[in-house]
């Protein structure tokens, strides 16, 4: 666990950063307005495996705006004001909150899912017998929703939407002999693998998109990572597209635009139909 603090007179500013939930994916660091925070590949020991990115954070530069925690899919920051949560930007409504959407039908798992040890990769699912029945519960707040837990229980038993949808390329013509650095720090399992050639594979199936795997490979242009959407609450400010344009694809900035443009012309219509019209049931 890193924490920071920052005393003023009347408010005490504390933000942590608890590394068994960090994965180092890097979306901290893009969209920290101040550059308050570094992550860096952690250097290979030899004969070893990758370790995941090092995350540090900068007291000095920190503004505790919880912008950070407001971004980070794993849920691994938080800020507190006086010792108690808070979330400035999201309360002013100038950033968004993730959609973490996750339906759980209770009536669908049977003696048979008390076996399921392993059903949730970061180790947010409990599954548990009360009152006679089977009880599974995830611990939302930090899931990037991989959906390996769909694939775990009976059939429509769980059903997750990703926070951040996008594409993942390897390029193994540049993949230094041997390297499988992305493999060993990618934190949901099966999404890379080496092939018998050696080469880097990718399952998109359960990819979140988090970057950790581009963070730690030691070769430029041997990875290529684009976030396409990055699932949100509403939210009218512009801050919200300057800091997408960190952190997301060009593609996924036009089409925040064009959302926010047609409820603009929408409002725009509907403020300007007389009364009557606005009263009529259709």
């Amino acid at each position: 666990m890193q924490v920071i603090q920052m005393v003023l007179h009347t408010k005490n500013y504390e933000l942590s950063l608890n590394k068994n939930k960090c994965t180092g994916c890097g979306m901290c660091m893009e969209i920290c307005p101040k550059e308050a925070i570094q992550v860096t590949r952690t250097p290979k020991k030899v004969n070893e495996k990758a370790e995941q990115p090092t995350v540090t954070i900068d007291e000095n530069k920190c503004h505790y705006c919880g912008i950070c925690q407001a971004i980070c899919p794993f849920g691994a920051l938080t800020l507190k004001i006086n010792e108690k949560n808070a979330s400035p930007v999201t309360d002013k409504e100038s950033f968004p909150q993730l959609l973490r959407e996750i339906v759980v039908d209770q009536t669908k798992f049977g003696p048979d899912c008390l076996k399921i040890k392993d059903a949730c990769p970061l180790d947010l699912i409990e599954v548990k017998k009360a009152k006679g029945k089977v009880v599974v519960e995830i611990d939302k707040d930090y899931c990037p929703g991989c959906r390996v837990c769909e694939t775990k229980f009976p059939e429509g038993a769980i059903h997750v939407k990703k926070v951040i949808c996008g594409s993942l390329r390897i390029f193994n013509e540049k993949c230094p002999e041997g390297c499988s650095d992305c493999v060993d720090v990618c934190p949901i399992p099966d999404v890379l693998c080496l092939s018998k050639k050696g080469n880097v594979e990718v399952n998109e199936t359960h990819c979140v998109y988090c970057g950790a795997c581009k963070v730690a490979c030691p070769e430029d242009g041997a990875l290529e990572l684009e976030r396409l959407t990055i699932r949100h609450t509403e939210v009218k400010s512009g801050a919200w597209i300057k800091a997408l344009e960190k952190v997301a694809s060009t593609a996924a900035v036009t089409k925040e635009l064009r959302k926010k443009t047609g409820k603009k012309l929408k409002e725009s219509v509907i403020n300007r139909m007389p009364p009557e019209v606005l009263d009529y049931e259709f």
